[in-house]
């Protein structure tokens, strides 16, 4: 099984910009359908992003599209989310996860491997 290790969350500004990283060990990133979740307290977990195993299939949800980019690199083992134009209301966790079947899901129960998650506040 996969594992995975979000960075790069932090304390931003509303209008700044933040990038996710998304580091896999154990098995190689190229064989998992990736997506980023995130949580806000009090609510339940929300996909955000996901990227199909070469990286041509990417979906967003409608509050992030044209705001934020989910691309990969697979020869690093590495996923990443670039956060761009970011509002109080993406204050969140935000967690990598991996999902082992061709399919590019986008709800929670579609992943099977999961990081802990990094913290994304946004102040207004």
């Amino acid at each position: 099984q996969v594992q995975l290790v979000e960075s790069g969350g932090g304390l931003v500004q509303a209008g700044d910009s933040l990038r996710l990283s998304c580091a896999a060990s154990g098995r190689t990133v190229s064989s998992y359908t990736m997506g980023w979740f995130r949580q806000s307290p009090g609510q339940e977990r929300e996909f955000v992003a996901v990227i199909n195993r070469s990286g041509g299939i990417t979906y967003y949800a409608d509050s992030v599209k044209g705001r934020f980019t989910i691309s990969r690199d697979n020869a690093k083992n590495t996923v990443y989310l670039q956060m761009n134009s970011l509002k109080p209301e993406d204050t969140a966790v935000y967690y990598c996860a991996a999902d082992r079947r061709l399919r590019v899901g986008v709800v929670s129960a579609d992943f099977d491997s999961w990081g802990q998650g990094t913290q994304v506040t946004v102040s207004s």
